[in-house]
């Protein structure tokens, strides 16, 4: 992933302290794969890149619920069923077992760790696996999306959302662009391939990618969606610059450089805005689907 573990760990409090609000703005982000993967009582499903918990709470939920045939070897069925979240910061990890107490949360566990070196994921093997924006941030997507395909079952689902081109979110360079003059250094931002927001906006990339990785029957089918916030610039402006490039460099600013920063952000994202009713964002994506190969047992 960009800058790898380092990078995370200083990434990850604008992450931990916008982790509410990122589970209400940015579910559109993840939708079309939460659909897409359908996943049903008594499952056992991987939540790949968790970050700070959101997904894999509402995965582990889905699980969970009550088969719509009550018969005793269904409900055990569903019972049984849970998600595993797993992520290469230790920080979200934590603040994602503090947000979703295992006690309160049955069936759902979260692990540190970097898919991209993982022999096995624990807790599988799994009938599906879910990824929201995560598949284009792997230093090496093949290694990662093969450590996936082989934590599924036999026909096990996939089912990601990636970014598109640069020009159908525009929100994304706006937010840094806007910090950029305010606060310190920037990481270099990625170039083509490297890891980044559009690492995979080439679908011809995604299909070789998880074609080596050993996947089957890969489809990727475009999707817009918006984001949405309350009409409040500062909060919004903020909540971006955070989640991206620029959040650690904000965070170490001043409190008058950190000001500047919003402002520039909001000035450039005003053009999402409708004054007195809120942020309407656009973003684009791939939503990615394929099937670990062989056929289930189910």
């Amino acid at each position: 992933m960009p800058g790898g573990a380092a990078f995370w760990a200083a990434a990850a409090p604008g992450w931990i302290r916008h982790a509410d609000r990122h589970d209400a703005r940015g579910r559109p982000l993840g939708e079309a794969a939460l659909r897409a993967l359908a996943v049903r009582p008594g499952e056992r499903v991987l939540d790949v890149g968790c970050g700070c918990g959101g997904t894999t709470a509402e995965l582990a939920a889905a699980t969970r619920k009550a088969p719509t045939v009550t018969t005793a070897a269904v409900g055990e069925a569903a019972a049984g069923g849970g998600a595993v979240g797993v992520d290469l910061s230790a920080a979200m990890i934590e603040a994602a077992r503090s947000r979703f107490p295992a006690a309160d949360h049955p069936g759902l566990t979260f692990e540190t760790g970097d898919v991209e070196r993982l022999p096995e994921i624990p807790g599988g093997p799994f009938d599906a696996a879910y990824s929201r924006m995560v598949l284009m941030l792997f230093a090496d997507p093949v290694a990662g999306c093969a450590a996936v395909r082989r934590s599924l079952r036999p026909g096990g689902r996939f089912a990601a959302t990636v970014f598109r081109s640069g020009a159908g979110n525009a929100w994304l360079p706006a937010a840094v662009l806007g910090a950029a003059p305010f606060v310190g250094a920037l990481p270099p931002l990625p170039v083509g391939a490297e890891p980044g927001p559009f690492a995979l906006a080439d679908p011809g990339r995604i299909q070789r990618v998880l074609t080596a990785a050993g996947f089957a029957d890969v489809a990727t089918e475009a999707h817009d969606v918006h984001l949405t916030a309350p009409d409040d610039p500062g909060d919004v402006a903020e909540w971006l610059i955070d989640l991206g490039p620029a959040g650690a460099p904000f965070r170490q600013s001043s409190s008058q450089a950190q000001a500047a920063a919003r402002t520039g952000a909001a000035n450039l994202l005003e053009r999402f805005r409708e004054p007195g009713v809120g942020y309407r964002i656009p973003a684009a994506l791939w939503l990615v689907t394929a099937r670990a190969p062989g056929v289930s047992a189910a």
